[in-house]
């Protein structure tokens, strides 16, 4: 099959646009020294919030009386009318019922349950950006303050932890996304897409297939075919610059392509144990995200869930918040189902960019602001509620930010997300560095921010 450079740009733009590949990016699939192996059966799925989720009416501080009718004429939720957590001073959303199938124990709120869901209040960053595209950068790249950074907290953990140009890790982070996440950007590249069946050729399967083609072997009368027999060929021939580069790219997208049509020939995907994901955006992206789990070696997947920009009629216990929150509550759920045999290997975490104004607005609703809520759910989790209590929350809090007018943040979420990186994934503390830039000294210049929540069992 005879494809020139043309028609392979034109033949293959979904496929290689999709894995953002810039084929003559420097140091692409370079080898980096490799600090440990990732655990083989440790998982993470994240859920990207974005545009800000409002934490004040996601875990209510109830025992702050600063939050009244006052503060939030037409958005604030009474006690009796919220989620009771069982910690006396925190409660949550009503719309948040099904997440408390996984909160639920005994010793949390009396309630027979695994306890499995950690409430994360108060998580931010020193000199908030209220720029919705800065602090998704920071939050995504683990790095404040540079927003032009785009290589992702989850890509340096796999690129310190795995050989990302070996076949059998072609596919082991991916988005569930339209467009790539910073998260899981770096010089490979993963694949993005919003179902796996997007993640070919255009065409018939058998039309897509041929496309891609076969690598040359060493036979000179099998060159190979298509696309693979293009640009894989011999990585040592010195006639073609930059061969050993596209040589390994087309075996990865190669490699990557066929795990997911592998997974798609298994057919129509059933969840396990009864679970149901609403036909709603996150719910059809953590089915899918459930099926590769299931059927691929993937270990990493990313998704968003948008929508949380409610400057305007946000709504109190209905309306578009609370409908969001629903959705991610039965999304969640539908997963702890779905994944129950491999429960104490998957973490799911949530993450947003800003929290929103303490006073509601004249729109009934709320402003860019400060720290919010990160939702940690997983077997190995240690529920319950963590920088929402009496203990740790002083009255008239939800102003405590520097202008007076915000809640401020707590806890950094890079301290969190190095929990999850050493707690969950077992890395190394030495490697924190590496995959966020600055940790260290971040945590010496702010030891209370950096102090470990300790969200995860012993």
């Amino acid at each position: 099959m005879n494809i020139q450079r043309r028609q392979f740009l034109k033949a293959s733009a979904l496929a290689w646009g999709a894995l953002g590949i810039n084929l003559f990016a420097p140091g692409l699939f370079q080898r980096r020294l490799l600090a440990a192996d990732i655990p083989s059966d440790r998982k993470l799925i994240f859920i990207f919030q974005n545009g800000g989720a409002d934490g004040l009416n996601t875990l209510i501080p109830s025992g702050d009386l600063s939050y009244n009718t006052d503060t939030r004429p037409t958005l604030y939720i009474p006690p009796n009318q919220a989620i009771d957590t069982g910690n006396g001073f925190a409660h949550l959303h009503p719309a948040l019922q099904p997440l408390m199938e996984i909160y639920n124990h005994s010793s949390l709120n009396g309630v027979a349950g695994p306890g499995n869901l950690a409430v994360l209040h108060r998580i931010g960053y020193s000199g908030q950006s209220q720029s919705h595209f800065d602090s998704q950068q920071y939050w995504q790249n683990g790095v404040p303050g540079k927003a032009s950074l785009e290589e992702g907290m989850f890509y340096r953990h796999l690129a310190q932890t795995t050989d990302l140009g070996a076949e059998e890790n072609a596919f082991i982070a991916a988005a569930i996304s339209s467009s790539q996440m910073v998260a899981l950007k770096g010089s490979k590249p993963f694949p993005n897409f919003n179902r796996a069946s997007e993640f070919s050729f255009s065409g018939t399967g058998a039309k897509a297939l041929k496309t891609l083609g076969k690598l040359p072997s060493s036979n000179p009368e099998s060159p190979g075919s298509g696309i693979l027999g293009l640009y894989g060929g011999p990585q040592d021939d010195p006639s073609l610059p930059y061969r050993p580069l596209v040589h390994q790219t087309g075996k990865l997208l190669g490699t990557t392509m066929g795990i997911l049509q592998s997974a798609i020939a298994q057919g129509t995907y059933t969840p396990a144990n009864g679970a149901v994901y609403n036909n709603d955006g996150i719910g059809r992206k953590l089915m899918e995200a459930a099926m590769l789990f299931k059927r691929t070696p993937v270990k990493i997947v990313g998704m968003t869930l948008g929508g949380w920009d409610t400057h305007t009629a946000q709504g109190q216990l209905t309306g578009g918040y609370p409908n969001l929150l629903g959705q991610l509550a039965s999304g969640i759920q539908a997963l702890h189902r779905d994944l129950q045999d491999q429960w104490d290997k998957v973490l799911i975490v949530t993450m947003t960019e800003f929290g929103r104004t303490s006073e509601e607005n004249g729109s009934r609703g709320t402003d860019h602001a400060e720290s919010g809520v990160v939702f940690v759910a997983g077997g190995g989790v240690k529920g319950g509620i963590y920088n929402c209590d009496s203990t740790t929350w002083k009255p008239g809090d939800i102003f405590s930010s520097r202008n007076g007018r915000y809640l401020a943040k707590r806890t950094d979420f890079r301290s969190v997300f190095g929990e999850v990186f050493t707690r969950h994934f077992g890395d190394s503390t030495s490697l924190l560095d590496q995959i966020i830039p600055g940790y260290t000294a971040a945590a010496a210049k702010d030891p209370t921010g950096f102090q470990p929540l300790n969200f995860f069992k012993a």
